[in-house]
């Protein structure tokens, strides 16, 4: 079963409109958990408009008490990021080729243009034991270059199909989704997974409407990070309900 890894930037953006410590983080952290999330996805941003600083340290603390969940912090390979990275030694590092203005990433990385930037921060972080994904478009010849490079994982930008997904375009990013997702399960890797494939993560703009048709058209998936659209849902369902239907979508 595909792994459903909450992020809280939203939770976050909506608790810093006001100076009152709530919604919390931390609490909703714990409560997606005990609902069954698999993990917790955060991407701290250098003007903190979301996630602070403060949150990933504290939310690290937070997953101690559930052993079984993994934490993912998704950024761009600045020093300042690494070094955060480095303190917290979360499960997964997701790569992200963000402009510190950009409100969302909207597109995957530039592997061949960032060759020497992906190659030596990815040495960085397997230093520490930390698992790699790099955010990707949906090309086929990408995750080639991502194991070229040195990572454990790509993570599907879905944005596009979820744009479009009630449209004909919507079945063609699905396509190329699928066979993005196919290249990189087949892409020789040269180092963690013993020459295995890589492992494929996916997220943005997935929702309860979208996500069934992608779960069946995209196979072999090991986690989708999911955060606007399970917070859109938790507004009317609560956040634990919310949880346990992504996961019954993501059952299959």
């Amino acid at each position: 079963m595909t792994k459903l890894s909450v992020n809280l930037n939203a939770v976050a953006q909506l608790r810093n409109r006001r100076d009152v410590g709530w919604p919390s983080v931390t609490g909703i952290a714990r409560l997606v958990l005990d609902a069954g999330a698999a993990g917790i996805t955060v991407h701290p941003r250098p003007d903190e408009r979301h996630i602070r600083r403060t949150d990933v340290f504290e939310l690290h603390e937070v997953l101690r008490d559930y052993p079984e969940a993994e934490f993912n912090i998704e950024g761009y390979p600045s020093n300042d990021f690494l070094a955060l990275v480095e303190k917290v030694k979360p499960h997964q590092v997701t790569f992200v080729p963000d402009d510190p203005a950009q409100a969302t990433s909207d597109h995957g990385w530039d592997i061949g243009g960032n060759e020497e930037l992906l190659t030596t921060s990815i040495t960085r972080m397997h230093a520490l034991g930390i698992r790699v994904s790099l955010f990707i478009d949906e090309d086929p010849g990408v995750p080639a270059l991502a194991a070229a490079v040195g990572a454990d994982r790509v993570e599907l930008y879905t944005g596009p199909y979820g744009a479009t997904f009630r449209l004909p375009e919507g079945a063609m990013h699905l396509q190329a989704l699928a066979a993005t997702a196919s290249a990189a399960k087949s892409a020789a890797h040269n180092a963690s997974t013993g020459g295995a494939g890589l492992g494929v993560n996916a997220g943005h703009d997935l929702t309860l409407e979208n996500l069934p048709a992608f779960v069946a058209a995209v196979s072999g998936v090991d986690e989708v990070s999911i955060g606007h659209g399970i917070t859109a849902d938790a507004l009317v369902l609560g956040f634990a309900e919310a949880v346990r239907r992504y996961r019954d979508v993501l059952a299959g």
